[in-house]
């Protein structure tokens, strides 16, 4: 599904609706150039789930954790990290769910990981001269999201 987004509000909104709609146990996967909107679209899922604490980047920190809210929202950012760092971080913990509680994972700059998640919604955000952004998002392995939540969305 390709969605056009004009402006950093319909970035915010498209995260807000997918905070809405997504089920436990989701992992997105993040993946556009510098400044293509994947915090703004974190910041809008946050939101939808109803999270009032201020969604920021965890460049520095790597991970932030926000249990307020529909369900909890685990946002790793992988942008200053190489994969044999990003492996140490155990990613994995957060969509496995053994030694987290489970919730939403976004991980950002996704394109670092050295392995993933079996079952996930990729999410790839483009920026587009003089139009704003495009999202394309895709069930990967058998995420099967339902026919509502993609209907949701257009």
């Amino acid at each position: 599904m390709i969605i056009e987004l004009p402006s950093t509000k319909a970035t915010l909104h498209l995260g807000e609706q997918l905070g809405k709609l997504l089920p436990v146990r989701t992992v997105l996967l993040l993946k556009g150039n510098l400044g293509a909107g994947k915090t703004t679209l974190v910041q809008g899922i946050g939101k939808g789930l109803s999270i009032t604490e201020p969604i920021v980047s965890p460049t520095f920190t790597l991970v932030n954790e926000y249990t307020q809210g529909r369900l909890r929202l685990y946002h790793l950012d992988l942008y200053r990290l190489k994969p044999q760092e990003v492996e140490k971080l155990y990613p994995e913990l957060y969509w496995e769910y053994q030694e987290v509680a489970p919730g939403i994972t976004a991980i950002e700059w996704a394109q670092r990981l050295p392995y993933q998640p079996s079952d996930y919604l990729e999410i790839q955000l483009v920026n587009l001269p003089k139009l704003g952004r495009q999202a394309i998002l895709k069930e990967v392995g058998s995420l099967s999201l339902k026919a509502s939540f993609w209907e949701s969305l257009r």
